[in-house]
């Protein structure tokens, strides 16, 4: 077993790992799969390619609703078993998406995968919060996030690979085995970090009361509804990346390397925040990168008003400003919703999964409708949902969080 902290408040380096991977197993199925979608497309019959984005958005569909199912689960029998749970669902929505041939049926699959998946990812940032508070807690969820952001930089190479040398379905095979593994990590190393006592009686009642319980915390829905703003426009970019730079600009061998060296400016940003967050505070950062995120994408939008697209160098140049924001957001942002609901760790992380994803899904649905010959209406979006979250970063309190060591 390894133990996740030491007495001077060091963290051990399995754990973050160990959680990263947890996170990782949603991270690959969703981005080894971008190269893929038109084959998947192509295999099951669909005629307008811009249905292929139902791919990516139906799985945090998902992972929106899954996460209500489990996080206050997770608060009742323990962490451990809950994320063992929906992983084996996860196995059965697989099987469902390599045997099926209608598209409809392939969205089902997608949309089980994301509920199964929901118990690694939400459970995870609980048993994060069951072991660390304050700033250091956003310190760890840095370094978990950097290590998972390099799961995109690598994922769609790895799948054009397979797709090149197998077929689209040994994506999904391969992410089984992945995942095994992982849990099988997770099943020798990681003890549970809910202890017995700790644990609350699973009943309406509680789950009503750790709802009233969430809301009461306004900084914790208002950063909950931030996070869904945030995440909303960058999958757009998720969702539509492989359109864009396939059909947009005709780079379909480079989609690849482009869409890693844009998650690269999100892990580098990621890496720099951990090493900032304890100096700074985890709330100034956050403000600063939400007002940047804004003023990156008004400014493409003023320039390339007109709808013609830029040249390439200067279009990664911007994704690359833009990812640079996100990456000192994510962490943050979870780490700030987070921090006042220690107590209802579980149902608090379930609400603000669920809250944050339920709102990105339509975003990304909607702004992806317009995201057909031309890259403006991605930005238009980015702006938007990044002035709206500028405006709610200034309606919470001004007070400064500051925790520095674990629980």
């Amino acid at each position: 077993m390894l133990k996740t902290s030491s007495p001077n408040g060091s963290v051990n380096i399995e754990f973050i790992a160990l959680m990263a991977s947890l996170m990782a197993i949603v991270a690959l199925s969703i981005d080894a799969l971008l190269p893929a979608l038109p084959d998947i497309g192509n295999a099951l019959g669909v005629v307008d390619v811009s249905k292929n984005q139902l791919l990516v958005t139906m799985i945090f569909l998902g992972l929106g609703f899954g996460q209500l199912i489990f996080g206050p689960l997770s608060d009742s029998f323990g962490r451990k078993p809950i994320i063992y749970t929906g992983f084996m669902l996860f196995v059965v929505a697989s099987i469902i998406c390599v045997t099926t041939k209608s598209f409809e049926i392939m969205i089902l699959g997608r949309i089980l995968q994301g509920v199964g998946l929901s118990a690694p990812r939400t459970i995870s940032i609980a048993m994060v919060r069951d072991t660390y508070s304050g700033d250091y807690m956003a310190k760890v969820m840095s370094f978990v996030v950097m290590i998972f952001i390099l799961v995109p930089v690598v994922a769609p190479t790895f799948g054009q690979f397979l797709i090149t040398f197998y077929d689209w379905q040994s994506i999904f095979y391969f992410n089984l085995i992945f995942g095994v593994l992982v849990m099988l990590w997770f099943w020798k190393r990681q003890p549970e970090t809910l202890p017995v006592q700790s644990r609350n009686n699973i009943s309406n009642k509680q789950l009503i009361a750790g709802t009233i319980t969430f809301f009461k915390q306004k900084d914790a829905v208002a950063y909950t509804f931030i996070s869904g703003l945030i995440t909303g426009s960058f999958m757009v970019y998720l969702s539509t990346s492989q359109q864009i730079f396939e059909h947009q600009y005709d780079l379909a061998d480079l989609f690849p390397y482009i869409f890693a060296s844009l998650a690269i400016a999100i892990g580098f940003s990621t890496f720099i925040n951990s090493t900032l967050v304890l100096r700074f505070g985890m709330k100034r950062i956050a403000i600063i990168a939400a007002i940047a995120y804004c003023v990156i994408s008004i400014l493409y939008v003023i320039l390339f008003s007109s709808g013609i697209n830029p040249d390439l160098s200067v279009l990664v140049m911007f994704f690359g400003l833009q990812f640079t924001a996100i990456g000192f957001l994510f962490g943050n942002l979870r780490s700030l919703a987070m921090e006042p609901l220690g107590h209802i760790a579980g149902i608090g992380a379930a609400l603000n999964g669920f809250i944050s994803t339920i709102m990105a899904v339509p975003i990304a649905n909607f702004i992806g409708s317009f995201v057909t010959d031309s890259v403006l209406p991605l930005f238009i979006g980015f702006s938007v949902c990044g002035c709206l979250s500028v405006l709610l970063f200034f309606t919470v309190k001004n007070s400064s969080i500051k925790s520095p060591a674990t629980k």
